[in-house]
C-alpha cells in the first residue's frame, strides 16, 4: 500500500469522524456552537482532503 492510500485514507476517515461527531451533536440537541465549529472543522477538512486526492492523482499520472 502506498503513501498516497494511506493518506487518502486517512484524511477521508477524519472528515467521516468530525461529520458523526456533529450529527451526534445535533440529534442530542448539544450546543450550536459546537456544532458550527465541527462544521467549520469538517469544511476545511474536505478542502484539505480533496488537496490530498488530486495531489495523489498529480503525483500519480
Amino acid at each position: 500500500m502506498s503513501l498516497s492510500h494511506v493518506a487518502i485514507g486517512t484524511v477521508t476517515g477524519l472528515v467521516a469522524i468530525v461529520l458523526l461527531l456533529g450529527l451526534a451533536n445535533m440529534l442530542r440537541g448539544g450546543s450550536p456552537s459546537l456544532s458550527q465549529k465541527l462544521m467549520r472543522w469538517r469544511v476545511g477538512l474536505q478542502f484539505f482532503a480533496i488537496l490530498v486526492i488530486m495531489s495523489a492523482l498529480w503525483l500519480k499520472g
